[in-house]
């Protein structure tokens, strides 16, 4: 036997004899590392904490090929809860890069949010980079000045109820699909029938009622004049300066000037230290990294066949999203 072969049979005696003992090797920092602070630039007294909001804004935890990752909605919250324990956090620095997600889940990162601001009595600072738009949009509303990079993509306040629809398919292949149900409205879009007036009525009703929950909050944070609301009542998209003359956003710029107004709002020295929670130490680390662990970007697919859509991407149910941006 060689040299090497003698090691692997001694190495694998030893894993065999150690057991459930035997020591676990962690290839991968992932999210059970504690978040720990870096700083980013400032060496003064004060900070202001950068938290990336990238992706979809959803509550179901992201499925990796050798790992399940926290949601979006988790990690961010994990952070805040984080920070409110430094009283050395004078300002909230939230970096968004979103198409949007489901109503629940935006709406719960827009409450964490604000409730963060009232608790800490911190100030907020959105520096909107692509994409801003739909849930995007909502979980910036609690900030005291929102930025927009001058191409960033934002407005398409609204909602869309999504549901797949294979009645067509259906009725080629002549499958039927028997129902037994306690009440008429009980499989109410159901994705093998077509929908009655009544129901298409009532799914309108469920739209419009969240719609108008997003439009009074945009009201009550951004004063809107009401040109401006039954403008952005469309749901459609808008460049910056669109955005700026509606009143959706406060400025345009980058990312330095807005760490510049977060550090001018809350009274901190210019030389403030800028700070992220990361779980994994990122050599040259910076404002533009949105990660906190090296293995946050999720896993590709082995096939990729393009078929990206409502009924495969996306859970039906409704959503703050602008949804060309995510795909569909």
């Amino acid at each position: 036997m060689n040299r090497i072969g003698f090691i692997v049979l001694i190495l694998t005696s030893i894993i065999i004899m150690g057991g459930c003992a035997a020591p676990q090797v962690k290839l991968f920092s992932d999210a059970s590392d504690p978040l720990k602070e870096s700083i980013l630039q400032g060496t003064e007294k004060g900070k202001v904490l950068v938290v990336s909001l990238r992706g979809v804004i959803s509550t179901r935890p992201k499925e990796g090929t050798f790992r399940t990752m926290p949601s979006m909605v988790q990690e961010i919250v994990s952070q805040l809860r984080m920070a409110e324990k430094d009283k050395e956090i004078k300002c909230l620095l939230l970096k968004v890069d979103s198409p949007g997600g489901t109503a629940t889940a935006s709406d719960i990162l827009y409450n964490e949010i604000l409730a963060f601001k009232e608790r800490t009595k911190a100030k907020i600072v959105v520096s909107m980079m692509d994409i801003a738009a739909s849930g995007g949009y909502y979980v910036s509303l609690p900030a005291d000045v929102i930025f927009a990079h001058p191409t960033t993509i934002t407005g398409s306040i609204g909602v869309i109820f999504m549901r797949p629809n294979v009645t067509g398919f259906i009725d080629k292949i002549g499958l039927t699909m028997d129902v037994n149900k306690s009440g008429k409205n009980k499989d109410m879009g159901s994705p093998f029938r077509r929908p009655t007036e009544e129901e298409t009525q009532i799914l309108q009703d469920l739209t419009d009622g969240l719609a108008d929950r997003f439009l009074k909050l945009v009201v009550k944070h951004r004063g809107l004049e009401e040109t401006s609301l039954s403008m952005i009542s469309t749901a459609r998209v808008y460049l910056p300066a669109e955005a700026k003359a509606l009143g959706l956003i406060d400025r345009i710029g980058y990312l330095d000037e807005a760490v510049a107004e977060a550090i001018k709002i809350s009274g901190l020295p210019e030389k403030a230290k800028v700070v992220a929670y990361r779980r994994t130490v990122f050599p040259n680390d910076n404002l533009y990294n949105p990660l906190t662990t090296s293995s946050n970007v999720q896993a590709k697919p082995l096939f990729d066949l393009g078929i990206r859509n409502a009924a495969t991407h996306l859970a039906p149910g409704f959503y703050y999203a602008w949804t060309p941006a995510i795909g569909l």
